[in-house]
């Protein structure tokens, strides 16, 4: 079921390691079936060379976006962020951070670093992530489909992306969630 695949996912992910191509496009491939009807925008799939390859024996794909940002950059961020387990607020050191260094706002309970936030983590995902999607942009390169925005900040990428997206789905305003 799609619930014992995301349990699976979920130990992968803990462990800083990405999850395993079969798994990730059953789950992928799994929630596509009921959007037939519909455009969509998947968001880190496919990640791999063969979950490309399988997506594109399902579905054609006609625009793959790549934002380009310097690993450092995401490191600094995802390290940055700490929740309250219990209510799932999300805090971060940098642009949203609670109060009291540590404690939630609301409660005062201790906040706590996701086992995938931790900066060790964080760096084993990144080196995993770039040694296994460069293959995949590369494909998409040779297909024609690939558009690449690099920055540090969504403020400063957004824009361009924003103008991108309106010359491919006319009707897409500001407000729209992408």
């Amino acid at each position: 079921s799609a619930v014992e695949i995301g349990v699976l996912a979920k130990t992968f992910i803990e462990q800083g390691k990405l999850i395993p191509d079969d798994i990730m496009t059953r789950l992928a491939l799994h929630e596509l079936k009921n959007l037939t009807q519909y455009n969509w925008l998947l968001d880190g799939f496919p990640r791999t060379l063969p979950q490309a390859k399988a997506l594109d024996k399902v579905y054609k794909i006609d625009t793959v976006i790549n934002l380009k940002v310097p690993f450092e950059v995401i490191k600094q961020r995802l390290t940055a962020r700490w929740i309250h387990p219990a209510s799932g607020r999300v805090y971060n050191i940098e642009f949203n951070p609670p109060k009291a260094v540590g404690i939630d706002d609301l409660t005062g309970e201790p906040l706590v670093q996701r086992e995938d936030d931790k900066p060790e983590t964080v760096a084993k995902r990144l080196k995993a992530y770039e040694a296994q999607t460069e293959p995949v942009l590369e494909y998409y390169q040779k297909k024609g489909v690939l558009e690449t925005f690099s920055g540090t900040e969504t403020n400063k990428i957004w824009p361009d992306v924003y103008a991108f997206l309106q010359t491919k789905v006319p009707q897409i305003n500001q407000k729209s969630s992408v």
